[in-house]
């Protein structure tokens, strides 16, 4: 599995990609909209965790970007502001399976990415192929 980060504050998608790391996931950082962009336009990913208030303001063109790279992603988005509690994040990006508030525990983030992504079918494909 393969998992986008898209997080400006450098030291937390750091702790989160390293947490993510040790349960057998690739992670990729990117703090801006430009680095997203760039890693969307050549890598596939399972998932997409995406800060919605990035200094660049790009979160909805990152999402659009990865939607129309891939329609099925599944992007779990987070963010500090009560600026989307009202759930209008669902109506401005399709693809949003969660909203979740940071600080978060990473251990969180991880059940999101295993419910939301294809990870969970992974073993079920292994013994269906074993059989």
């Amino acid at each position: 599995m393969k998992v986008l980060i898209v997080e400006h504050n450098a030291d937390l998608a750091r702790i989160w990609a390293r947490f993510l790391q040790r349960n057998d996931v690739e992670v990729d950082l990117a703090h801006s909209q430009a680095e997203a962009i760039k890693l969307l336009r050549f890598n596939h990913y399972d998932a997409l965790v995406l800060q919605l208030i990035l200094p660049d303001g790009g979160a909805i063109a990152i999402s659009d970007y990865a939607t129309y790279r891939n329609p099925e992603v599944p992007i779990i988005t987070v963010t500090n502001s009560g600026f989307f509690s009202d759930g209008s994040v669902f109506n401005l990006i399709p693809n949003v399976r969660s909203m979740m508030s940071t600080p978060l525990r990473p251990g969180d983030l991880m059940a999101m990415i295993d419910h939301f992504s294809d990870r969970r079918d992974v073993p079920q494909a292994e013994e269906a192929r074993r059989a």
